[in-house]
């Protein structure tokens, strides 16, 4: 390892408490960009993700205003948290790398079963843990990029490149207007950019570290029924009225098997067929059935065979029933005939789906279900955000770079692989820069982001920042772009 790495290491170990200090701060900004009664706690953090890059000397700070957030929305003129632009350095000799995160979270409530508040972060060093929403997804590794720097300027070590960041509040509501300021500068701020590193993703299990070059897309969409004019008490209405929560349980169990086999006529025909070549690349990646488990806390898996499973995670679509909107959720009993129901669902796209087409096929099959119920109420079902599938090359520079940095800190070369998750900017970056993007992850699978619980442990927080100051002086020394 180059002196310089190893004081920069050091730095890292050394400043933990600082931070720890700074992601305290930030977990506890309930920034859940779906959530329209939080949008103003959004804005606060991006006030504070500024402050701290303005604190670790970053220049040229924007924080660019996208506007008012479209329909579908309840709020009139809800407007869209900002875009955080900002350099860290210009010298022209270096190489240029933007790295890309998301200050926004998913929602999380303590009775939704969490063993400590979501928005306080606990810290517990003796399991070597930290729990808190964003702690992983993604303000955890969002903020180690400004901790890189600090760590590179307390340690006297010259910074290898000039950092640019793309840091966005609406990624868990689909990156909406991030396209369009991305494309828009692509010759004004991000010009002379050289490569773009984005660390929001996951190790495939829990003990080997991985590099990511392919992602699912994902649709999201909506189904409503609609009948009374208000909600109606069960004991006077119940069994004389059609009842749209009845009808959207039905529409909705028409969509997917309990096998996971989406039941959508015309899917399956756009998915890209498996040749012997990529079926060969799952052979050699490290992983089981017990892994999953492990993840999930359960033994549900559908699958025993490793490559079953991986390749239905990363290559095969999959559909998945979020929840409904506007039936009763709480605790207790209420007898209340809901009189307008939306349910939530998400299909997660593959190499070689077409978007326009699949929201076309969705709502031909919602349709046709609801019409064969033969029910009085109204039902419609639309897309909510889209965000394209993306595929990259794993032997590039970058991931070159990326190895030998995670072979450095990790002690091992790292599995090449593709996520079922989804990043709709990964491809937009890619082909608006016209440049390569390198998914660089610091948690495990078993995180648990966007569920109760998520956490990151420690090591990976601290060996994740070593990764990424490796990343950046292997790939500033390397011949190519």
């Amino acid at each position: 390892m180059s002196h310089s790495l190893t004081s920069v290491f050091q730095k890292i170990d050394s400043l933990k408490p600082q931070f720890f200090s700074r992601l305290t701060k930030a977990i506890q900004i309930p920034a859940v960009s779906s959530d329209e009664s939080l949008r103003s706690k959004v804005f606060d953090k991006a006030k504070f993700i500024s402050e701290q890059l303005s604190q670790s000397g970053f220049h040229d700070i924007k924080m660019v205003d996208l506007g008012i957030q479209p329909p579908p929305i309840s709020t009139p003129n809800l407007s869209l948290p900002p875009v955080i632009l900002s350099r860290f350095g210009s010298d022209p000799s270096k190489k240029t790398v933007l790295v890309y995160g998301h200050y926004d979270v998913q929602p999380a409530q303590l009775e939704d079963g969490w063993d400590t508040e979501p928005f306080k972060l606990a810290i517990d060093e003796a399991k070597g843990i930290m729990k808190g929403r964003g702690v992983t997804d993604d303000t955890g590794p969002l903020l180690s990029w400004i901790n890189v720097v600090d760590a590179f300027k307390a340690s006297g070590q010259e910074f290898p490149v000039n950092l640019v960041t793309c840091f966005e509040g609406m990624e868990e509501s689909g990156s909406l207007k991030l396209d369009e300021l991305i494309k828009k500068e692509a010759n004004g701020y991000f010009k002379g950019v050289d490569a773009v590193c984005i660390s929001d993703n996951y190790w495939l299990g829990t003990k080997k570290p991985v590099l990511t070059y392919g992602l699912r897309g994902c649709n999201y969409y909506q189904t409503i029924i609609e009948g009374p004019t208000a909600d109606l008490h069960s004991g006077i209405f119940g069994g004389v009225v059609a009842e749209p929560m009845i009808d959207l349980m039905q529409v909705l169990g028409s969509l997917v098997d309990s096998k996971g086999k989406i039941l959508i006529d015309g899917i399956d025909e756009m998915v890209a067929p498996l040749t012997e070549k990529e079926k060969a690349l799952y052979k050699d990646i490290e992983f089981s059935v017990e892994e999953l488990n492990a993840a999930t806390g359960s033994k549900t898996s559908l699958y025993d065979k490793k490559e079953d499973i991986l390749m239905h995670r990363w290559r095969y679509p999959s559909l998945s029933i979020h929840g409904v909107e506007g039936a009763f959720s709480a605790q207790g009993a209420k007898t209340v005939i809901p009189a307008k129901v939306f349910g939530k669902f998400s299909i997660r796209t593959v190499p070689d789906m077409d978007s326009e087409k699949l929201t076309s096929l969705v709502q031909k099959h919602c349709d046709a279900k609801f019409k064969s119920l033969n029910s009085p109420n109204k039902c419609r079902t639309e897309l909510i955000h889209d965000g394209a599938y993306w595929v990259s090359d794993p032997f590039n520079a970058q991931f070159t770079a990326a190895k030998k940095a995670t072979k450095l800190v990790y002690g091992v070369d790292p599995d090449f692989t593709r996520e079922g998750g989804s990043i709709p900017i990964t491809l937009t970056f890619q082909d608006a820069l016209n440049t390569s993007v390198l998914l660089l992850p610091m948690g495990r699978g078993d995180d648990g982001a966007h569920s109760i619980n998520e956490k990151l442990d420690i090591s990976n927080f601290v060996g994740g920042m070593k990764t990424m100051a490796a990343y950046l002086q292997y790939y500033s020394e390397s011949p190519e772009n």
